[in-house]
Order: structure tokens, then C-alpha cells, then sequence
């Protein structure tokens, strides 16, 4: 946690701020390694700050051991101010993208309380920018939970029969990722059948699945608290020409981009790559959202890979390929695979396997 902890010392004194209030959990644990639900980091040039409630302080004392560890009550109470007079912080950042209106007005008055005349200065993805880049441990923990994914999807798919339900199929696979070894899920799993397929976030419903029509399953595992996110379309019984066809469209798309990703390439780039295929099969309209997205604490982070993205991939960096194809009245097909970039070239994290129709 060193190296994190003097990163952002750096980034801190680019923008002239002698101390930063960290609130956000994915943050804070990036930062202390303490996982407790609840508390707040104050950290300066000289200083690192847990401050807990006694709920957690046994527990930061393990998982913190770069940290002060420091009990608070509930509420900010007179800690707060007290931390900046003691360390004498005249502009103090805090995380505007997780701060609301309410607590921000508690950091003020508890500051004015004391006479304090700390400049409250909004910072927003300064922590973010640094999880960006992956650790090796960091990246072990993504594999694992992508091999989680991986053998909890293998499971499930050979027990889908017609008139097996979306909300079954979901809580089969939210079985099986659990016993494979994932801590609480990222995210709701999607299971998306026949026309409801073209919702590309259609949450699990009763709708029943029938032979030969698409089912999209989107899913996660979480391992070491890092995140994995891994979809597949598939098909109960023979699937017909027309499914053929788009599902190769998007097979194809995939390849393309996985084909230029390495380290240097843009986010525009990569989405223009697997774009380029699905526009010239004649669906262009019909993949409405970026061709991916980082993965990390949380299953969506930098760098983002669409149109617009000016991101360059770069070593460390752990990211979702997800081209999909998305027709109203008939369903979707949709195919993601997690992967990283590791001494300038992409390796794939996720092995589920993927239909083919030659």
C-alpha cells in the first residue's frame, strides 16, 4: 500500500493540496486494504489516517498497518476539524463524486466550528486514475474470478432446457458462482431470452426460454474483491440461419478488436475496429454502446473503450471486449470476454467457450 499511498502524495501536490478525505469504499480499501463498511481516510505528506468506529478497529489494525488507526463515534463530531488543525492542511480535497450536498455541509460547519479557514477543494478520479493500472496481484485476483465465471457458466449452460425459466437460469448460475468460490456478486446477472434479448440490461423475468431463439447471459464473479464480467449468448436445440448470422456478425466484431489491442492503442480505436465489422454487415444502428469498459473494485471503471474514448491502454489496465448486436422483436446477441494488458500485449482472462457456426 506504499507505493499507493506516495502515488498519490504526488498527485496531491500537482494540484497544490496538502491533504485529501477519502470517503468512498472502493477508495479507501485501494488505499489501506482496510474492507470495513464503514470509515473515512485523511491522508497528508507526513500523515495516513483510518478513522472507524469500534465496530472495526480491531479489524483496521490488521488490514490497515500503514494507517493511524483512529476510533470516531457516529457523525463527524469534532475529529474532523481536529485533523486538519493538528496537521495544519489549508486546502483539503474531497471526493466530489462521492461527497453529497448534506456531508459536505457537515465538513464545512464542523471546519467553521473551530474557526478554521481549510479550503474544501473538490477533486474527482484521483484515486481512480491510480486503480486504473493494475497491480500483479491485483490481476491474479481478476483471473481468478474470471475462471470462476468461467466454470460456473460451463455448469449451468448444460442444464438450460426449453421452458426452463430466465430467473431460473439466473439463480443456477448465482448458485454455482458462489460455490466456485465468488464473494458477493458485482452485479445483478442478466439473463435475456428471445425479444427480451434486445434489452441489452433485461433483468432475469418468468419468461419461460423456448428452442433455437437467443439467450444472453451477462455475469460476474468477485474474488479478492476484484470483479469479473463475462457474457455469452447461446441457444437451446438448432439455432436458425438468421441467428447464425448475427451471432457470427458479432463473433467476427470481437475478433477484430482483440486482433489490434495492445498497449498504445486508444479506446477509439479498439471500438472502431469491431464497429467496422458490425456496420458492414449492415446492423451499424444496432450496437448502441461502447465496445467495452475497465474492470476492478468495481465492474465499471476506466478506461472506457468506445466511440469517443481518447483512452490509451497501457500495461496493467484490465478491461471488458463486449460487441453486441440488438434487434427489436427478435432479441440480441451479445459476446464479452475480460482481458488485460501486460508487457504492451492483451491476454484473455476469460475461457468460457464461445459457439461457432462454420
Amino acid at each position: 500500500m506504499n507505493n499507493r499511498l506516495q502515488h498519490l502524495r504526488e498527485a496531491l501536490a500537482g494540484n497544490e493540496i496538502d491533504g485529501i478525505f477519502i470517503s468512498q469504499a472502493e477508495n479507501r480499501y485501494y488505499l489501506s486494504g482496510f474492507h470495513g463498511t464503514a470509515g473515512f481516510l485523511f491522508i497528508t505528506e507526513k500523515t495516513a489516517v483510518l478513522a472507524t468506529d469500534f465496530r472495526y478497529t480491531e479489524q483496521a489494525v490488521s488490514q490497515a498497518p500503514d494507517f493511524e488507526i483512529l476510533r470516531i463515534g457516529a457523525g463527524l463530531g469534532d475529529w474532523f476539524a481536529g485533523m486538519v488543525s493538528q496537521h495544519k492542511v489549508k486546502r483539503l480535497g474531497f471526493e466530489s463524486s462521492d461527497v453529497s450536498y448534506r456531508f459536505h455541509t457537515m465538513l464545512r460547519e464542523s471546519l467553521e466550528k473551530k474557526n478554521l479557514a481549510t479550503e474544501l477543494v473538490p477533486v474527482c478520479g484521483v484515486v481512480e486514475k491510480l486503480r486504473t493500472i493494475k497491480e500483479k496481484d491485483e490481476i491474479e485476483c481478476a483471473g481468478k474470478a474470471a475462471a470462476i465465471g468461467d466454470r460456473a457458466l460451463e455448469e449451468v449452460e448444460k442444464l438450460i432446457v426449453p421452458g426452463m425459466t430466465e430467473a431460473a437460469i439466473a439463480w443456477e448460475l448465482e448458485k454455482r458462482l458462489r460455490e466456485n468460490g465468488s464473494g458477493a456478486l458485482p452485479f445483478e446477472i442478466i439473463v435475456a431470452s428471445g425479444p427480451a434479448a434486445a434489452l441489452p440490461h433485461h433483468l432475469p423475468s418468468d419468461r419461460t426460454v423456448a428452442e433455437g431463439e437467443t439467450i444472453v447471459i451477462d455475469m460476474g464473479a468477485r474474488y479478492g474483491g476484484y470483479a469479473s464480467d463475462l457474457t455469452r449468448t447461446v441457444c437451446v436445440g438448432e439455432p436458425d440461419d438468421f441467428y447464425k448470422k448475427v451471432y457470427g456478425t458479432v463473433l467476427d466484431a470481437q475478433t477484430a478488436a482483440l486482433g489490434i489491442i495492445k498497449g498504445g492503442v486508444t479506446g477509439h480505436d479498439a471500438d472502431a475496429a469491431a464497429r467496422t465489422v458490425i456496420q458492414n454487415a449492415g446492423y451499424g444502428e444496432d450496437f448502441g454502446h461502447g465496445l467495452g469498459h475497465g474492470v476492478g473494485l468495481v465492474v465499471h471503471e476506466a478506461p472506457r473503450l468506445s466511440p469517443g474514448s481518447e483512452d490509451v491502454l497501457q500495461d496493467g489496465m484490465i478491461f471488458s471486449v463486449e460487441p453486441g448486436i440488438y434487434l427489436s422483436g427478435w432479441g440480441g446477441v451479445r459476446i464479452e470476454d475480460l482481458v488485460v494488458i501486460e508487457n504492451g500485449s492483451m491476454r484473455v482472462l476469460s475461457h468460457a467457450r464461445k459457439a461457432r457456426y462454420d
